[in-house]
Formats: structure tokens, sequence, C-alpha cells
């Protein structure tokens, strides 16, 4: 009964959280309907693949084309079951909606993760599980990508769908996903390592376990004291792993999809002279990095947290909340105009 009372109430909010980003998307898109920043380089790019040129690239692009390949794949079937025609299925407005799905998609992984890593007294946590699925789905930096062409949404996407995977032991399935978070942003091979971290991890606690039993049964201390015996017991327990061939065949066998994308990912950097594509001389390291460099950190940080009280949570929320409706007011009302320009300029993440 209360797994279905979760399952209808989750269902609620994600259509809630749906019908309110439509609407402000409605607002955003109505304010901006050209291209916008980035968007300069990413909507004609995708544009181009709508129309079938998938030889033509722009330069100034250095991301992989995952989200015009994604966007072709989910608009050009619509278009062809509805039988549509005209420039308005690859506009920016449609364009700029596929990241909407992408919001609802990371909303829905989140709380399968969230589902994964805090299974104990289930009969408690059901609400706190749903609203914390919610509210880091509306993590300011991210949301706001939401309304604009950015690869954001769908890199966030497929990393955290990546990782549910690997949760599940399906690490075959996760490794191809991993490759798609990639084509969104080739940082995210970070992820695919961290997935395979993971796993290794795994195998060590599940050892350690084993081990520390048998000390139990022989009245030996199992708890490692933070000194230097302490760390040499834990060196000594992973000599002995690692000289084991049956625990290396263990590794090898959970890990090699990851292994296959690394080493894909590394033929492509030497094939490519190096991580980026496109015009390099455009591409300056920069000491300061954006604030959505780290959504994922945060987000992968959060979901292993315990979870909040309700209070927490709904303060939580209700902050994020505050803030998402203060920066897209400010980008869709309170514009500027730069001294040596005419053009429109909004404030943003």
């Amino acid at each position: 009964m209360l797994d279905r009372f979760e399952r209808y109430a989750f269902a609620a909010l994600c259509s809630v959280n749906f019908f309110t980003s439509c609407l402000l998307f409605s607002a955003v898109s109505r304010e901006q309907r050209a291209p916008y920043m980035d968007e300069i380089f990413h909507i004609p790019q995708a544009q181009k693949y709508c129309q079938g040129r998938f030889n033509e690239w722009d330069p100034m692009i250095t991301t992989l084309p995952g989200l015009y390949l994604v966007s072709v794949g989910v608009i050009k079937p619509v278009v062809w079951l509805a039988d549509y025609s005209g420039t308005i299925l690859c506009s920016a407005a449609m364009l700029r909606f596929i990241n909407l799905l992408f919001n609802c998609g990371n909303l829905y992984i989140l709380y399968l993760i969230i589902c994964r890593l805090h299974l104990k007294d289930k009969s408690r946590t059901a609400g706190r599980r749903v609203l914390s699925a919610l509210t880091l789905s509306t993590f300011p930096v991210l949301y706001f990508f939401t309304f604009l062409y950015y690869t954001d949404a769908g890199s966030t996407f497929f990393t955290l769908f990546t990782y549910l995977m690997c949760l599940y032991g399906c690490h075959k399935a996760s490794a191809l996903l991993g490759i798609c978070a990639i084509l969104f942003r080739q940082t995210n091979i970070i992820w695919v390592a961290f997935c395979a971290g993971s796993v290794v991890a795994q195998k060590l606690d599940e050892a350690w376990r084993v081990e520390q039993l048998k000390k139990k049964d022989e009245k030996t201390p199992s708890q490692i004291p933070l000194a230097i015996s302490g760390v040499k017991r834990v060196a000594r327990f992973l000599l002995e792993y690692l000289s084991t061939p049956t625990n290396i065949k263990t590794v090898i066998l959970s890990t090699w999809p990851y292994g296959v994308v690394g080493f894909g990912f590394f033929t492509f950097v030497v094939l490519n002279n190096g991580i980026v594509v496109g015009d390099r001389t455009t591409t300056v390291p920069q000491k300061l990095l954006e604030f959505r460099y780290f959504i994922l950190p945060y987000l992968l940080y959060r979901v292993h947290v315990p979870l909040p009280s309700l209070h927490r949570l709904l303060l939580e929320f209700g902050l994020y909340t505050a803030v998402n409706a203060a920066t897209l007011y400010i980008f869709i009302y309170k514009t500027f105009h730069w001294p040596d320009s005419t053009a429109v300029q909004r404030f943003m993440w």
C-alpha cells in the first residue's frame, strides 16, 4: 500500500514538475526567441543535422555531437509519424524542448539512484526519497540550463544513468551509457572511471568483510587502528588480494566494459591530438571554472548523503525554488546592453 502511494506521489510530482517547467520554458522562449550565448553555435549545428548534413561541423564547437544526434533522433521520428514539415521542427524552441525532456529524465534517474542507495527503513523514508529527488533535479545551476540548448541537462542525464546501471551491476549497459555521456561532454570519461573504481571498491569491500569474519572467528581485532600498523594491515590485505589470480579475474570480468571505453577514449585523444574537437585556438584554459562544471560532483555527492529530515528537505527545496525564480526572472526581464553593442544581453549562470 505504501509503495503504491509512493509511486502515485512520485508520478504526481513528475507531472507538476513538467507542467511548471513547460510554463517557464514558454516564458523563456517567448522573451528570447533567437539563439543566445553558446546557442549561436549549438542550434545551427543541430539544424544542419536535422537537414541530414552530418559532414558539416562548426569548428567553434569543442564538444562531441551527442546533443545534436539525440535531438535528431527524437525530432525526426516525430516528424515522420505526424507528417509534419517546415522549419519550426528544428527551431530554437523545439531544440530547447529536448532539454525539458532531459529534466524529466534526470528527476526519474535521481529517484531511482536514491531508492537504490537508501534501501533501509523504506516505510519511513518514502516521502523523503521523493522530495530529495525533486529537490536535486531543481538544483539551480542545472535547472536553469533546462531552458536553453546547452549540453548540461543531457550530459547529467546520461552520466547519472551510467551510474545507476553500475549500481545495479549492469556494467555493459553502464559502459554503453558512459559512451553516450562522453558524446555530450568529453570530461565525462572521469565518471566512467568513477564507475569502474566503484566496482573495484565494492569487490575489495566484499573481500575485506570476508577477511574480517575470519579474524572474528580467530578472535583477532577486526577494527583498523589509525596508526602505522593499520596502514600496514590494509597494505598487506591489498597485496594478498591482488596476488590472487581468482580475485584479479573477478575484477577484470566486472570492469572490462569500462576498460574498453577507456581504451577507446585514449585512442580518440591520440588520433585527435587532444581532448578538444574543433578550433583549439578558441579554447583557452581558465583558472576559474564555471558553476555548471560542479553539477555532477554535487549531485553524486548528495545522493550518497543520508536522507535529511523532511523539514530540512522542504527548506532546501524552498531555497532552490527561490533561487530558480530569481535567476529566471533576472534572465527574462532584467536585460542590459554593452556600451559598444545594441544587442540585448542577459544575466545567466
